[in-house]
């Protein structure tokens, strides 16, 4: 079996610089046009993905450069969609102008040796850096604030031959699934302007479900691509704990919490772009098994046996699942029976207050060391008006935790996990909502407001991905369902540690039986 993506659908260089990604030149494209898979005047066909930007630009069809400005063009026709807050254009100019400069013979040397190679690419603004460019976290404090070093993965990103020419909003510190910071604003979501992108990735989502880039980095620390990819209609899957390198100064985001890697429209950038990026790193303690002889990428392409999918019946806080979110697992589960697979309702029984206790301990505190760092090196305290409200009682409660209160969280994680392993030993995947509500209204997850108010809603956003951040297990939204106000929505699957190759060959099928690639939002509002 191929990937609904495998074909390059080749353009000339009129159609990629004009367009890229479909409409930053012209008009928004109407769902039912994009649906027929028409291509746009001064677009292209949104099917398209980086793996295919990335063989266009090494068959010499377009040039870095002319795909870098096609991006940044992009960006500019959409201000209201705030989504890139920190722009390294030159930076990324320079490098573009270099490659699109050399010759034939050279071009292909470096697009062996960097498969990605002259293709943009957008980073998340939290916890990853670039040498001479400023990462914020979507905090006030941290304005202005210049790396001294490339982060691994960003290392990385740059050896696959990507070129990084800014960053995408996240709320401060990635404190709420939603992307909304009072140092940035807010960022709407593109398939309806009143409502949220999700978070913290939302920027990157922003980015993708609106055709200006075919994928970009995310990361996930409770549901942090797969919130997004959900509320924007893409893929987003979180890999297992130690997949992705998160060094080198920290080896564990949020002990181990969070995983970075990217939300895209197809299945095959997720799968070519965790190929070139996995692996550890030095320091690393955790390294995940493989599920795939050769590589992730090659493991689309191969028929996935008979899968049997526990399907959870509740989640572990008796919140109410809206009836759109019950309608995106449905469709997962006729598709899921249509491809051969067995569907079975159960879930583990889990000792939830512990398990979930630990969650807001190991967050504030990271939080913490974070500011710390940043006051060491201003010699001066952060000032309360420098950080949002929620996150100035996060830190503030922060102080008040032990060391023996941070090694039971991270003991309650790993039990969380031994039930989990167990659990799927009878089962092949788990299935669940992506969230219990559709797509939340701006302003509802707001860090500037008062607890009570955000922790009722709060909850209500990631009462089933957060638990695979505890148990380091991977997980992925796949897009399945669109509500009556246009706003997607998304299944959720997740799978046994190490088992990612389980989740793309799904994955993949998904991408067939019930396509997403060719949806895009009318994007008229967002313009300048």
């Amino acid at each position: 079996m191929s990937n609904s993506n495998s074909n390059n659908h080749g353009l000339d260089r009129r159609a990629f610089v004009m367009g890229a990604g479909a409409v930053a030149a012209g008009a928004a494209i109407p769902a039912a046009q994009a649906l027929a898979g028409k291509k746009q005047e001064a677009g292209m066909d949104v099917k398209v993905d980086g793996y295919a930007w990335a063989e266009q630009i090494r068959r010499g069809d377009v040039t870095p450069l002319e795909a870098l400005d096609a991006a940044i063009g992009r960006v500019e026709a959409l201000p209201k969609l705030n989504a890139v807050v920190i722009k390294d254009y030159e930076i990324a100019r320079t490098l573009a102008k270099q490659m699109s400069a050399l010759g034939a013979a050279a071009r292909a040397e470096a697009t062996e040796k960097a498969p990605m190679w002259g293709v943009p690419f957008l980073i998340k603004d939290l916890n990853q850096y670039m040498k001479g460019t400023v990462t914020t976290n979507g905090c006030r404090f941290f304005k202005g604030a210049v790396a001294e070093y490339d982060s691994t993965l960003v290392a990385r990103y740059k050896a696959a031959g990507l070129n990084i020419f800014g960053k995408t909003a996240s709320p401060e510190f990635g404190q709420t699934p939603t992307t909304e910071s009072l140092l940035y604003g807010k960022s709407p979501n593109p398939w309806n302007a009143a409502h949220t992108t999700g978070g913290s990735s939302g920027g990157a989502a922003s980015v993708v479900a609106a055709g200006i880039l075919p994928v970009a980095h995310a990361s996930d620390g409770g549901g942090s691509i797969r919130i997004p990819a959900s509320h924007c209609g893409l893929f987003g899957l979180k890999p297992s704990r130690g997949r992705l390198p998160a060094g080198p100064v920290n080896m564990e985001g949020w002990l181990g919490l969070s995983m970075n890697h990217v939300i895209s429209r197809s299945v095959r950038d997720s799968a070519h772009l965790l190929d070139l990026t996995q692996g550890r790193e030095p320091g690393s303690r955790s390294v995940p098994p493989r599920d795939v002889e050769s590589s992730y990428l090659e493991a689309l392409k191969q028929e996935p046996r008979k899968l049997k999918i526990a399907v959870w019946p509740r989640n572990y806080f008796g919140i109410p699942v809206h009836a759109d979110c019950q309608a995106a697992v449905d469709k997962a589960i006729k598709a899921c029976l249509a491809l051969g697979h067995e569907i079975v309702e159960d879930m583990p029984e889990l000792p939830v207050a512990d398990v979930f206790s630990g969650l807001g301990i190991v967050t504030s505190v990271g939080m913490m060391a974070t500011i710390r760092a940043r006051e060491k090196l201003l010699g001066r305290a952060v000032r309360q008006d420098e950080v949002e409200q929620m996150d100035w009682v996060y830190l503030e409660k922060a102080k008040s935790y032990t060391a023996e209160q941070m090694l039971a969280a991270r003991t309650n994680f790993d039990t969380a996990g031994q039930i989990l392993d167990r659990f799927f030993l009878k089962y092949d995947l788990i299935l669940t909502p992506v969230m219990a509500v559709p797509p939340p209204l701006l302003g509802v997850l707001s860090l500037d407001q008062p607890y009570e108010s955000f922790a009722r809603e709060a909850v209500k956003a990631s009462p089933y991905t957060t638990l695979f951040n505890m148990t380091g297990q991977p997980a992925m939204s796949v897009p399945m369902h669109w509500t009556a106000d246009n706003l997607p929505i998304g299944a959720h699957f997740a799978a046994p540690y190490g088992r990612e190759g389980r989740l793309f060959g799904l994955a993949a099928q998904l991408e067939q039986t019930v396509p997403w690639a060719d949806r895009m939002p009318d994007l008229s509002v967002f313009k300048a």
